[in-house]
């Protein structure tokens, strides 16, 4: 459940919240609406654990995962498939775990590891990844071009399926629709 009490939140002078009460439960959707510079990205860093509220409290259960969708992308040479595959950090851990058990040809470690791939439904994250891109309107020869081949509308897709592509208890979007077409936003309300 995400609790905020009494909460104050500012950037420099500019008080963004003052004792804002919310609950929410888990399963719950709710959607944030407010001008620009409201304070809806700041609350969004407030979730994430990045800021401290200035007053009150905002409670969170320790263990949640929590999944964001980035307005800026850093590795513009990965594939694009992959650049959405990395929005799963446990996968890619135990990918990373994976090869180099297969290296060193550990057996007991490699039983774990394919069980914990199993877990996480690695075997299919690739298929997974691709109808993310597929629903918001990449073709399958897009799949494997580079990020730096993208122009800045559809690496913020790129963002999107990353970010939808993480497990998580606690999915922040933020402005997710902003350079999608009416048919990727019609997908990811389904989604």
């Amino acid at each position: 459940m995400i609790r905020l009490q009494n909460l104050t939140l500012q950037r420099g002078p500019q008080r963004l919240l003052e004792g804002a009460e919310l609950t929410l439960h888990p399963g719950q959707k709710a959607g944030l609406i407010g001008a620009n510079g409201a304070g809806k990205s700041t609350l969004f860093a407030l979730l994430r654990g990045e800021l401290v509220p200035d007053g009150g409290d905002c409670q969170l259960p320790p263990d949640w995962r929590i999944a964001h969708m980035r307005q800026e992308i850093d590795t513009l040479d990965r594939l694009a498939v992959d650049y959405v595959l990395d929005g799963d950090v446990e996968l890619r851990r135990i990918q990373r775990e994976l090869a180099a058990a297969e290296q060193t040809h550990d057996g007991n470690a490699l039983a774990r590891l394919h069980t914990e791939l199993d877990n996480v439904d690695g075997y299919s994250a690739d298929a997974r990844a691709r109808k993310l891109l597929a629903g918001l309107g990449f073709a399958n020869e897009q799949m494997t071009l580079p990020v730096s081949s993208f122009s800045g509308g559809w690496r913020m897709r790129l963002n999107l399926a990353q970010a939808l592509m993480c497990p998580s208890d606690l999915l922040l979007l933020d402005e997710p629709t902003n350079h999608l077409d009416l048919d990727a936003i019609l997908w990811l309300e389904d989604w």
